[in-house]
C-alpha cells in the first residue's frame, strides 16, 4: 500500500518559532504532496508566524486532543490506555512527539518530519514503499553501551573526539565526509512515512505500551533507541531505510555547520546538500537550539550569504526571506 501523499508535523506550546514556521512551508512547498498538517496540543499565540502558515497553501492547522488519539489508538491495538498513561508521564514534549507521531501515522498514514527541518525535493519517489525511515551517522548506537570490549570503546571515543574537533573547525564538515563512512548507520524516527496501520508503527506503539508503569523513559527512549531495538530484535524486510544523505546530509554535532560562519554561502550549499537529499534535518535539540530563536525573515535575509541554513531557507522559500 503506497504512503498517502499528506506531511504531518506535531507541536507541543503555544508560540510556533519562525524556524519552524520555514519547516512547515518548504514542506508545503517542495514534498509534493496534497496537504501539510500541523497538529497543536496548544491554541498558538496569534503573530506574523501563524499569519504566514494560515495564507499558505496546502496548509492546514489542526488542534489535537492527545488523549482522544491515544485512546483511539490504543483501543484499536488492543492496549487498553498504556498509550495515554505514558504519554501522562513522559518527561518532556520531545517524548510526547515521539508517541503522537507513531499515533498519528499509525491513524492517518503520511509522511512525519520534526519540525527542525526543510524539505528541498519532493517526497514523491518514497511514497511508494509502505513504509520508510531514514539512517544518520552516530558514535553512540544503543550497542556499544552494552559491549564490554576495550577495542570497541576505544574506537568509538576516538570517533566521538574527532566529531568534536570537526564541529568546532570552520569548515569541518567538508573533513567529515571523509571519514563519515567510519560512522555507525543508525535509523532516526525524526522522518518516517509509513501507510495507515504500517507494522513498524504497530510494533513501535506496542513496544512503547510495553514500558512498566512505574518507568520514565529515557531522552531517546522513546525515538531512535526504540527504533533501533526494534530492527536489531526483528528485521523488517518491508521496511525502506534511506541512506543518510536522504534526511541527515551533516550528522549530528556536525549539524552545527549549517549555523557557522561559511564564505559564498550559497556556492557552498552545492556541496552540503547531497544528489539524494529530499529533506535536511538539522538537530535543533543538540548544539542549534539556541538559534532557534533568533531566526527570523529578516535573519536568514541578513545571513544568507554567510550561513548554509539561510542560504537554503532563502533559496527554498525566496518571496519570504525578502519579507
Amino acid at each position: 500500500m503506497a504512503i498517502p501523499k499528506r506531511v504531518h508535523f506535531c507541536w507541543i506550546g503555544p508560540r510556533f518559532p519562525w524556524a519552524y514556521v520555514f519547516a512547515v512551508l518548504s514542506a508545503a512547498r517542495h514534498a509534493g504532496v496534497d496537504e501539510v498538517i500541523l497538529h497543536h496540543t496548544d491554541e498558538l499565540a496569534d503573530g506574523p508566524e501563524i499569519h504566514a502558515l494560515r495564507a499558505a497553501p496546502g496548509v492546514r492547522l489542526a488542534r489535537l486532543d492527545p488523549a482522544a488519539l491515544l485512546s483511539a489508538v490504543g483501543a484499536e491495538l488492543g492496549l487498553g490506555e498504556a498509550l495515554s498513561g505514558l504519554y501522562g508521564r513522559a518527561q518532556g514534549p520531545a517524548q510526547k512527539a515521539d508517541i503522537l507521531r507513531a499515533a498519528i501515522l499509525y491513524q492517518r498514514g503520511g509522511v512525519y518530519m520534526d519540525v527542525d527541518t526543510l524539505t528541498v525535493a519532493s517526497l514523491t519517489p518514497l511514497l511508494e514503499a509502505g513504509q520508510f525511515i531514514g539512517a544518520e551517522r552516530i558514535v553512540w548506537p544503543h550497542w556499544v553501551y552494552r559491549s564490554r570490549s576495550p577495542l570497541v570503546w576505544g574506537r568509538h571515543l576516538g570517533l566521538d573526539v574527532m566529531r568534536k574537533l570537526l564541529r568546532r573547525i570552520p569548515g569541518g564538515w567538508r573533513a567529515f565526509r571523509m571519514v563519515e563512512g567510519w560512522y555507525v548507520p543508525a535509523v532516526n524516527n525524526a522522518v518516517m512515512g509509513a501507510g495507515e496501520a504500517a507494522p513498524v508503527i504497530a510494533k513501535a506503539l506496542r513496544a512503547m505500551a510495553a514500558l512498566p508503569e512505574g518507568q520514565t523513559p529515557g531522552p531517546y527512549a522513546l525515538g531512535p533507541d526504540l527504533y533501533q531495538a526494534l530492527l536489531a530484535a526483528s528485521p523488517m524486510p518491508d521496511l525502506v531505510i534511506h541512506a543518510p544523505g536522504c534526511f541527515y546530509p551533516f550528522a549530528p554535532e556536525i549539524s552545527e555547520h549549517w549555523f557557522r560562519p561559511c564564505r559564498n554561502a550559497p556556492a557552498a550549499l552545492r556541496q552540503a546538500l547531497r544528489p539524494e537529499t529530499r529533506i535536511v534535518h538539522w538537530y535543533g535539540s543538540v548544539r542549534t537550539k539556541p538559534y532557534v530563536a533568533q531566526i527570523s525573515p529578516a535573519y536568514v535575509r541578513a545571513h544568507r550569504q554567510t550561513q548554509l541554513y539561510s542560504a537554503l531557507v532563502c533559496e527554498l522559500l525566496p518571496e519570504l526571506a525578502a519579507v
